[in-house]
């Protein structure tokens, strides 16, 4: 079995965002020159997720206030409560971030079949930002 591993970079605007990296997993499944196996992509961080979910505008729009609604960011959150906490007193308030993206998950295993991306037609692998502005990292292991 061959691995094949890469860190991605990805500058996330501010608020909750959505980033397709379908084209640049497609390329790496090519550069590694496995054929059959899986593809693994992971968040290195606690405030973005990674999903698999149809990449159109509305539908981006319509993630957004999802989230929003499902973890408001005005909500009096106990981890927003950063003078009780032992960390930078610069520390963003961000407990909406953290809830949002243990919802969603930090990673997606994708099959590799003749050298193709196993997605389905309306499948994009997303990363989903929901603290930005930052830079941010996703790893990925393809195995085959």
């Amino acid at each position: 079995m061959s691995c094949y591993f890469k860190t991605l970079t990805i500058h996330t605007e501010p608020g909750i965002n959505l980033h397709n990296l379908t084209p640049e997993l497609k390329q790496l499944v090519h550069s590694s020159g496995i054929e059959h196996g899986i593809l693994t992509i992971t968040s290195q961080h606690t405030t973005t997720a990674i999903t698999i979910n149809e990449d159109e505008a509305r539908l981006r729009t319509d993630i957004v206030d999802f989230l929003q609604q499902l973890a408001p960011a005005e909500r009096p959150y106990l981890h927003n409560d950063i003078h009780l906490r032992d960390c930078d007193p610069n520390e963003p308030k961000n407990a909406h971030s953290h809830l949002a993206a243990m919802m969603l998950g930090s990673s997606e295993s994708i099959a590799i079949n003749n050298g193709q991306l196993m997605l389905g037609q309306w499948q994009s692998v997303m990363m989903v930002e929901l603290d930005g502005a930052r830079e941010r990292k996703v790893t990925v292991m393809i195995c085959g």
